[in-house]
């Protein structure tokens, strides 16, 4: 279906149920990211890399390096990786970071976005921009308050104004709690991601849960960064547009880290650390990091300066990890 086509289709599914002509902002991103069938990543088709049709790269996209350091990592972790399963959360298609390390863990087993995951009594979870890549609420500072955002969605162009009442009782509280602010001052606030991370860690297993994505602390969005941290990925394009290209455009937005790195120690999990992502690798990785550097292959030390390098995913990308 044509990028166009598929927009407008999805502003029909949204004109359907809108109230008084407004749908949530969170519903928006919803139903453009996750729509059974218009959804950006319901369509079996490769997204990430930098060939041609794909929309943003990530660090796994560097490929078996990336699986060999994530191996070594691990070890650092929950000691013999053979006695875990590695479960992927959230794996893009035509990815295989991992398939050069799979027999060094007990066995393998990967979950695409939006499906459920099982997990291994001893089980070291990964997942890579999955948080970030949850529907999130947008919340506005308006004469003395926090509102919720929707979009009017009855109109030629869709636009954005604040909803009447909150879509949900977890987006009232949520704005209750925030301080005050400046007039006009937006919050992006992925609040599924939370959900998400409680439904991945509520069942019993053992081992080791680590997140690579990007975030923020609360407070650091509410000190610098006034148009909140939405954008959208089209085509390797960044942009603060969201409300074009529905269905054909990642949206995405910073999760943040000082909400999600509490549920990790709620569940029981202990060492629980954020690190940027070159410290991860430097505490957790150093030995197989310094024999690539020793390789003489000058793709593989190019590979791993983009890991690490701050100007490249070394300072963009936080980890977030624990072990119980």
């Amino acid at each position: 279906m044509e990028p166009l086509a598929r927009h407008n289709a999805l502003v029909e599914v949204l004109r359907s149920e809108a109230s008084g002509g407004l749908v949530p902002f969170v519903r928006l991103v919803e139903v453009a990211l996750y729509h059974p069938v218009l959804g950006y990543y319901r369509q079996d088709r490769v997204r990430v890399g930098k060939s041609a049709g794909t929309d943003f790269t990530t660090a796994t996209a560097l490929g078996p390096m990336f699986g060999d350091l994530f191996a070594a990592a691990a070890e650092t972790l929950v000691g013999d990786i053979k006695k875990y399963e590695l479960v992927e959360v959230g794996a893009e298609p035509g990815q295989a970071h991992f398939a050069s390390v799979q027999s060094k863990f007990k066995s393998l087993k990967t979950f695409r976005l939006g499906t459920e995951p099982t997990f291994d009594d001893s089980t070291v979870l990964f997942a890579n921009e999955l948080l970030d890549a949850q529907p999130f609420h947008r919340f506005i500072y308006r004469n003395g308050f926090w509102c919720e955002l929707g979009v009017r969605v009855d109109g030629v162009e869709l636009t954005v104004e604040p909803l009447i009442t909150f879509s949900s009782l977890a987006a009232e509280e949520f704005a209750v709690s925030l301080p005050s602010s400046e007039e006009g001052w937006i919050l992006d606030v992925p609040l599924a991601a939370e959900t998400l991370v409680n439904k991945l860690l509520q069942s019993p297993w053992r081992g080791a849960v680590v997140f690579f994505d990007y975030g923020k602390t609360l407070a650091q969005c509410l000190e610098s960064s006034p148009a909140g941290t939405a954008r959208s990925y089209y085509q390797h394009q960044l942009s603060g547009d969201i409300l074009n290209h529905l269905g054909s455009q990642d949206l995405t937005c910073h999760v943040l880290w000082d909400r999600l790195e509490p549920l990790l120690a709620k569940h029981g999990f202990k060492s629980v650390h954020l690190d940027r992502q070159e410290a991860f690798w430097v505490k957790y990785a150093s030995a197989a990091m310094e024999r690539i550097a020793r390789s003489g292959d000058g793709d593989a030390v190019g590979r791993l300066r983009a890991l690490t390098h701050p100007a490249h995913f070394g300072a963009k990308f936080q980890v977030l990890h624990g072990i119980r």
